[in-house]
């Protein structure tokens, strides 16, 4: 069963990954795609595929994985089935991070695309340990305190973005492309810059499966079996935040991702949190791409933002999880 979840999600990436890549305002036949990855395709073919359907496809890919990655780590921490970056407001915080940022008018470099992940990430931790800090009654966290706290959090994340927004002159336009969402940047070089942050938060997360699975028998029992539980909260609370920052740095506010995939996950796999998060991060770059696919398409040839997208999917989905941990308790 292990092997087969793999497979399946494997499989689903790559079909949906050769549909990212196809369907654009120009559509490219299986065979001019294989033609165009393999150097032999026509200049056009070639330049739409690797200067602008490649980089984009990759981009949304990383950011999927690092949302539903980081959703499934959240929703294992907080031991909270509602608890993903964008509910308790830490994509909002991040994006606050991101814009104040990029008001400093950072160079559009390499090195001036690495500021605002870093940005994004300071912000984030901030986000979380209010939020967590005005939930928290006593040992636990109710979800409808962890829900208005985000809430709370969130809008006032936005308000200041908003206002950041109104103020700034010649960033504004980047800010409004980050703002909308999914392909705000393009090229290479958003990719370069996303990317050690997105290895070392996700490589942490995978890698603590195990020391998941022993929080969820809470905190005291997890110390009885020999888990160091301030340490490993601390060190999966910083690769959480850290990559959804990253995702959010150069993605804009994707909402519900990290709340769908690792519900979804949970359900057709099981809760083994060492093969749930992994199978998180792979489908959530699945979604994510397949999101961006019906965001192109619905009312082309105009592209609507692929967090209307996710957001029209993920508001009924998160009604049924609220209902569904009310009437029977986490899980």
């Amino acid at each position: 069963m292990k092997f087969r979840s793999y497979l399946f999600s494997l499989l689903a990436l790559v079909l949906v990954l050769t549909l990212s890549l196809a369907i654009g305002s120009v559509f490219l036949s299986p065979s001019e795609l294989w033609a165009a990855l393999t150097g032999h395709g026509s200049q056009t073919s070639s330049a739409i595929l690797w200067s602008i359907r490649l980089p984009r496809t990759v981009l949304i890919a990383l950011t999927g994985m690092a949302l539903s990655g980081s959703g499934a780590a959240y929703q294992g921490l907080f031991r909270n089935p509602l608890a993903d970056p964008f509910l308790i407001g830490v994509a909002s915080g991040a994006g606050l991070g991101a814009v104040i940022a990029m008001s400093v008018k950072w160079p559009y470099s390499f090195w001036g695309l690495m500021a605002i992940p870093m940005s994004a990430f300071a912000a984030a931790l901030i986000t979380v340990f209010i939020v967590y800090s005005l939930a928290r009654v006593g040992k636990t966290i109710p979800t409808t305190n962890l829900i208005l706290a985000g809430v709370a959090f969130s809008s006032f994340a936005t308000s200041l973005t908003s206002f950041l927004m109104l103020r700034s002159t010649g960033e504004v336009r980047r800010a409004l492309g980050w703002l909308l969402g999914g392909a705000s940047q393009s090229g290479w070089t958003a990719i370069l810059a996303i990317a050690p942050y997105l290895f070392i938060g996700l490589g942490i997360l995978i890698f603590s499966g195990h020391a998941m699975n022993l929080l969820q028998f809470g905190d005291d029992q997890a110390q009885q079996l020999g888990l160091n539980v301030t340490r490993t909260k601390t060190i999966l609370l910083i690769s959480s935040s850290l990559a959804t920052a990253a995702a959010v740095a150069f993605s804009g506010i994707i909402g519900f991702v990290g709340l769908i995939v690792p519900h979804v996950m949970r359900l057709w796999w099981g809760a083994d949190y060492r093969r749930l998060i992994p199978l998180s991060i792979i489908s959530g770059g699945t979604a994510l791409l397949l999101s961006d696919v019906i965001a192109r398409v619905i009312l082309a040839p105009q592209e609507i933002p692929v967090g209307i997208v996710t957001a029209l999917a993920g508001a009924p989905f998160f009604l049924w999880v609220l209902r569904r941990a009310k009437n029977q308790g986490y899980w």
